[in-house]
């Protein structure tokens, strides 16, 4: 009913919309000038908009949040006391269920007691009236706001100071959502990293030598939980990734910007950018059912022992699956040069080459940096590809051509069973990824280094 409701007020903010832009038209007279008006006649209708949806939205927020509790007061006091009484906690959160379930009309799988039907229709009724009251207040709401909207419309009103307020307001909230959702994950891994260090030493962990978790029902931890081989292993697979896709990709990008025609640039861009969307789990099942055999067999060729799955394999695809972001991007931040830079190079002298070199290419390093950051990042934090393709092999070498693990198949391998949740065999997992984060940060922080220096040089 919510997704109703919220339809409904959807309506009422168009028309809301609509008599806005109306009611300042027919202020400004004939020929809808908007010169007699302080604001255009869309801010007014924005505002009458505004007026109406924000009131209302906020309202159904705060009513979906109380609602569950108050009905779930009202269940309880609907309960003969002594039932409650003889009952712990659970067995009191398990009897709201059931009450609830018969009051929706699923009903239960036994026979329910005649003190649970009593509160389940004490309950639907409620609910009911609950339902009606919701859709009268918040819809009244969204007319008193538009109502009173309507009304302040006038010349002089200053209906695009308002709505660019709201709007300003608006971004600030959803700037303060997305750092507190990153807050929020930070910590949430903090806080279980910290309760697996109570089970493994941080030196051991950071700087063992030797991945081998021993799992045991008892939560203690048995085994080596050494973070090198996994970070060596992660670091390998990314290096080969990074070495297909960033010359491919910005070799790609110079070629579409600088040297293609447009019909052709209109065709094969559109072509490249297609890898972007394939699944990561079809280019898993691609390396480990085509490009491995083919290394495994050009190796054999060569007197050299490749093994099907390994850092190569893992890494080569991994690099053709980041391409699109490398060339797509430094393609766009290539094109968005201004051409009097490419013109004032020519018109000295310069060749074409000597210009993309010395003139494009430095304008365009920060984008083209920010391109090789997010492939690099998605390298690191790749699963499926190196789950099917690298091997899982968790051991300390610097042979590409064996089998390696990852910190993020290794995330999955802890999480994956029938462990206990609160075991170091499963907590560790919080610790990989908590050390990932540390990793992508640092890329950023490196690569903010690097633009900003790059950038003073070129102004």
């Amino acid at each position: 009913m919510n997704l109703l409701l919220i339809g409904i007020l959807l309506a009422i903010i168009a028309v809301a919309y609509q008599i806005g832009l109306t009611r300042s038209k027919s202020i400004a007279g004939k020929g809808n000038s908007s010169a007699i008006l302080h604001s255009r006649p869309g801010y007014y209708g924005s505002l009458v908009a505004l007026w109406c949806g924000i009131p209302a939205a906020i309202l159904l927020l705060l009513w979906n949040i109380a609602e569950p509790a108050i009905l779930r007061h009202i269940a309880l006091g609907q309960l003969p006391a002594h039932v409650l009484n003889a009952l712990s906690t659970a067995e009191v959160d398990v009897l709201l269920r059931r009450v609830q379930a018969i009051a929706s009309g699923f009903g239960v799988s036994d026979t329910a007691q005649a003190y649970e039907l009593a509160a389940a229709a004490k309950l639907k009724t409620y609910q009911s009236v609950a339902l009606i009251a919701k859709f009268t207040v918040i819809i009244s709401v969204a007319l008193f706001g538009l109502a009173y909207a309507r009304q302040r419309i006038s010349q002089q009103y200053r209906a695009r100071n308002q709505v660019e307020k709201a709007v300003s307001i608006a971004l600030a909230l959803c700037s303060g959502i997305a750092i507190l959702t990153t807050l929020g994950i930070v910590m949430s891994m903090l806080s279980e990293a910290l309760h697996f260090f109570d089970f493994v030493s941080p030196m051991d962990f950071f700087f063992g030598t030797e991945w081998s978790p021993g799992f045991s029902t008892t939560g203690s931890a048995e085994g080596s939980y050494g973070l090198l081989p996994l970070l060596w292993g992660t670091l390998m697979v990314s290096i080969i990734a990074l070495a297909v896709a960033v010359p491919v990709g910005l070799m790609t990008a110079i070629y579409l910007a600088e040297y293609a025609k447009p019909r052709f640039r209109a065709i094969v861009k559109p072509i490249i950018e297609i890898l972007a969307g394939i699944p990561t789990i079809v280019y898993g099942v691609f390396a480990l059912m085509v490009i491995g055999p083919f290394f495994h067999t050009l190796g054999n060729t060569l007197g050299m022992n490749v093994n099907a799955t390994s850092a190569l394999t893992a890494g080569f695809v991994m690099g053709i699956m980041i391409i699109p972001f490398v060339s797509s991007l430094s393609d766009d931040i290539i094109t968005q040069v201004p051409r009097s830079l490419r013109d004032g190079s020519l018109g000295l002298g310069a060749t074409k080459s000597e210009t993309i070199l010395k003139v494009v290419m430095p304008a365009a390093l920060p984008g083209v940096v920010g391109a090789f950051l997010l492939a690099a990042s998605r390298a690191i934090g790749e699963t499926m590809i190196v789950v099917l393709a690298a091997g899982n092999s968790p051991l300390l070498h610097g042979n590409p051509l064996e089998a390696v693990s990852t910190v993020t198949v290794t995330i999955v391998n802890q999480l994956t069973g029938d462990t206990d949740f609160a075991s170091p065999q499963s907590l560790v997992a919080f610790a990989l990824g908590l050390t990932l984060f540390v990793i992508t940060l640092g890329l950023n922080i490196v690569a903010l280094y690097i633009v900003r220096k790059y950038r003073e040089q070129y102004e």
